[in-house]
């Protein structure tokens, strides 16, 4: 014969369990991340500045460490986006064809204005002031 052990109510067992699982899945998102890409890196304090003629006519150049990517569209024009894509917030690490390249899901944006040219992305770029100073792209 067995003695009478108080067992705990179904209610009592169920809340553990969650709390368990709730605690179980903060580690391992701590740990190994949500499955969403890591957030874009703050720029560097300053206005970012770049010669103007290392900035390729038709596409740009990513200065990663000022969080800023420098286009000219046509020869003498020059525009200044925010790295971070709008999509998930990854950098943008590539400009070719015309076009500033996310790596994280493939939305591409339009050197002339940072507008969206392939999704998934649904937003631009976030444009930065940009002047022409001696030669120098002074970004911010």
């Amino acid at each position: 014969m067995t003695p009478d052990v108080p067992h705990p109510g179904r209610r009592t067992v169920l809340l553990a369990a969650c709390a368990g699982l709730a605690a179980c899945g903060a580690a391992a998102c701590a740990e190994y991340g949500s499955g969403a890409p890591p957030p874009a890196a703050p720029p560097a304090a300053g206005p970012a500045g770049i010669a103007g003629a290392t900035v390729p006519v038709g596409g740009g150049v990513v200065l990663a460490d000022r969080g800023v990517v420098v286009t000219q569209p046509v020869a003498g024009t020059f525009a200044a986006f925010g790295t971070t894509c709008p999509h998930q917030g990854c950098s943008v690490d590539t400009v070719a064809d015309g076009t500033i390249t996310c790596p994280c899901h493939g939305s591409r944006f339009r050197v002339a204005d940072g507008g969206v040219a392939q999704g998934p992305a649904t937003r631009g770029l976030t444009p930065r002031p940009v002047r022409v100073v001696d030669g120098q792209v002074i970004v911010g």
